[in-house]
C-alpha cells in the first residue's frame, strides 16, 4: 500500500465514522419532519437492542433507503419498489443473514439490517476512494492531482446519500474500479464489474460508452502503429481481424452490461403481468398500506396493469412515468426552482469542466479524441493532469449525464447522480485547487506547512500531509476559488446529514 493510498484510506474512514456519529447526533436533536414518503408498518417484533440501533442509526433509514431496507426484508411486493435495483438489498440481506447471524436473538431483522447498511456503506465507501484513486494515477498521469481528487471525494458533497441505505456507494465501487479495470486492458473483467453495477443502478448501462469506446481507440492506435510499421498485403487481414476482434468484444461487453438490466425487468414482468401471488398471502398491515396509498401489487385473480399490453413492456419506464412523473422537462416548473439552485454547484463543476477541457484540447475535442495527427502524439505520451487526452471520454460522460440529470430527471437528484457515478467533478475541483490556491504551490506559498507531503531532516519522505485538511485553518485567507470549493464540499456534507436524516427534504 503506497503512501498516497495510506492517506486517503485514512481520510475515508475518519470522514465515515464522523458522518455516522454526526447523523445519531442530528437525528436525536432535531425531530423528524412528517414528510410524505414511503413508510411501510413494521410487521416484526422489536428485540432487545432495537430501540438502541434505531435512535443510533435511524437516520439512514429516511426517504429512499426505506424502500432498500423494505426489499432486503419482505422482498418485491409493490409495484414502485423495482425502481430499486437488487443489489445493494441483497447484500443487505447478506450481510443481516450471515455477517450479522449471531445478533439475531438481541436484533430483529429491521435492526440487523440497519447494522448492515451502516458497516457494508462504510466498507464500500472506502472500496470506492481506493478505486477512484487508482483510476486517477493511471488517468491523469499526476500524482497530486489523483491524491487531491480523491480526498475531495471524502468529503463528497453527496456524503450523506454514501452513507444512508442508498445504492451511491456500491455503485461508484464498481462503476470506478470497472473503469479502472477498462483502462488498464481488462476488458472482460471490467464487463462483469459493470454488469454488476447495472444490477445496483440502471444508469450502469450508460458505462456501455466507456466499453465501445476505449476498446476502439486502442484498436485504432494498433492499426495506425502497425500500418507505419509494416508494408504488403499483410496490413489488409490484420486491419479486418482488429474490426472483427472490436465488434466480437462490443456486442459481448454490451451483453454482459444489460444483462442485469433485462432480467430484472423480466422478473418484475413475471411478477405483475403474470402473477402466481393472492392477496391472502400478503400480511394484512402491507395489504392496508397498498389500499390507502394505492400502491400496486400482484394478484393473480386480477387482470394485468396496462403496461403489460405494450409492445415494449419495461417496468421501469412505467415506475419512472407514473409514480414519480419523470420525463423531458416535467421538472421544469416555478415552484422547484430551489431544488435546481440545489443542483447548481455541481452543475456548475460539469459546465467548467466541459469548457476548460474544450478550450484547452479544441482539435482532440473535434477529433472525438480517436486519433492525433501524429503515430507519436496523443495517448502514447499523454499530457499529466486534468487536459490529459485520456480524460476525454469522461467528460463526455460527465456531460452527458448532466444533460440528461436536468432535462428528465428530478434536478435535485443531480448531485448523487454526477458524484457516484463520474470522476470528473473531484478532478475539476483538485485542478482549480491546484491552479489558483497559492498555498498549494510548494514555490510560492509562505506557508510551508501546507504541503502535499513533509520531509525528514534527512530528506526521507513520510506520509503525505491531508492538503484539504491543512488548508482549514488558512480558510478566509485562501483564495475564493478555494473557499468556494471548499464551502461548498463541506456545507453539502453537513447540510445533508443535517436535512435528510430528519425526513427533511434532500433527496
Amino acid at each position: 500500500m503506497t503512501m498516497d493510498v495510506r492517506a486517503v484510506l485514512e481520510f475515508a474512514a475518519v470522514t465515515r465514522c464522523l458522518s455516522l456519529f454526526l447523523q445519531a447526533v442530528l437525528n436525536a436533536a432535531i425531530p423528524d419532519h412528517d414528510a410524505d414518503a414511503f413508510r411501510p408498518p413494521r410487521t416484526e417484533e422489536p428485540l432487545y437492542l432495537d430501540s438502541a440501533v434505531e435512535w443510533l442509526l435511524g437516520g439512514l433509514s429516511h426517504w429512499d433507503a426505506e424502500h432498500f431496507l423494505f426489499i432486503a426484508e419482505k422482498g418485491y411486493l409493490y409495484e414502485h419498489n423495482f425502481a430499486f435495483f437488487p443489489l445493494f438489498p441483497v447484500i443487505l440481506r447478506g450481510l443481516a443473514e450471515m455477517l450479522l447471524w449471531p445478533l439475531s436473538s438481541w436484533l430483529s431483522m429491521r435492526g440487523r439490517l440497519l447494522v448492515a447498511v451502516a458497516l457494508g456503506n462504510s466498507a464500500l465507501f472506502l472500496l470506492s476512494v481506493v478505486a477512484l484513486h487508482a483510476l486517477s494515477r493511471l488517468v491523469l498521469q499526476d500524482r497530486r492531482l489523483a491524491l487531491l481528487s480523491s480526498l475531495l471525494y471524502c468529503i463528497t458533497p453527496a456524503n450523506v446519500f454514501m452513507t444512508a441505505g442508498y445504492s451511491e456507494s456500491l455503485f461508484a465501487a464498481l462503476t470506478f474500479g470497472g473503469l479502472f479495470l477498462l483502462e488498464k486492458g481488462f476488458i472482460f473483467r471490467a464487463c462483469l464489474a459493470f454488469s454488476i453495477a447495472t444490477a445496483a443502478r440502471s444508469n450502469g448501462l450508460v458505462n456501455i460508452g466507456f466499453l465501445l469506446y476505449l476498446p476502439s481507440l486502442h484498436a485504432i492506435s494498433q492499426i495506425r502503429v502497425y500500418r507505419t510499421t509494416t508494408k504488403g498485403h499483410s496490413k489488409v487481414f490484420y486491419y479486418i481481424w482488429v474490426i472483427i476482434r472490436l465488434l466480437l468484444t462490443s456486442l459481448l461487453g454490451t451483453a454482459i452490461i444489460a444483462l442485469p438490466f433485462c432480467a430484472f425487468q423480466y422478473y418484475g414482468y413475471r411478477t405483475f403481468c403474470t402473477p402466481s401471488v393472492s392477496l391472502e398471502r400478503i400480511p394484512p398491515a402491507l395489504l392496508s398500506l397498498a389500499e390507502r396509498k394505492g400502491y400496486r401489487v400482484p394478484d393473480e385473480n386480477s387482470p394485468p396493469p396496462l403496461w403489460c399490453m405494450r409492445p415494449l413492456p419495461l417496468l421501469y419506464s412505467h415506475i419512472q412515468d407514473v409514480y414519480w412523473d419523470v420525463g423531458f422537462l416535467r421538472y421544469f416548473q416555478l415552484r422547484q426552482i430551489p431544488n435546481f439552485i440545489l443542483a447548481l454547484p455541481m452543475a456548475t463543476l460539469g459546465v467548467m469542466a466541459a469548457y476548460a477541457y474544450f478550450q484547452a484540447n479544441p482539435e482532440l475535442c473535434l477529433r472525438l479524441g480517436l486519433w492525433g495527427t501524429g503515430v507519436n502524439k496523443g495517448f502514447d505520451k499523454p499530457i499529466p493532469g486534468f487536459f490529459n487526452p485520456r480524460v476525454f471520454v469522461y467528460i463526455v460522460h460527465s456531460t452527458v449525464l448532466l444533460v440528461f440529470g436536468t432535462l428528465c430527471m428530478y434536478v435535485q437528484v443531480l448531485t448523487r447522480f454526477m458524484a457516484s457515478s463520474s470522476p470528473v467533478p473531484f478532478w475539476i475541483s483538485a485542478h482549480l485547487l491546484l491552479l489558483n490556491e497559492p498555498l498549494l504551490h510548494r514555490r510560492k506559498t509562505s506557508a510551508p506547512n501546507v504541503q502535499l507531503q513533509t520531509h525528514s531532516k534527512n530528506g526521507c519522505k513520510h506520509t503525505p500531509q491531508n492538503p484539504i485538511i491543512a488548508l482549514l485553518p488558512h480558510f478566509k485567507t485562501c483564495s475564493p476559488t478555494t473557499q468556494s470549493i471548499l464551502g461548498y464540499f463541506f456545507s453539502y456534507w453537513v447540510l445533508g446529514l443535517t436535512l435528510h436524516c430528519n425526513f427533511l427534504p434532500w433527496t
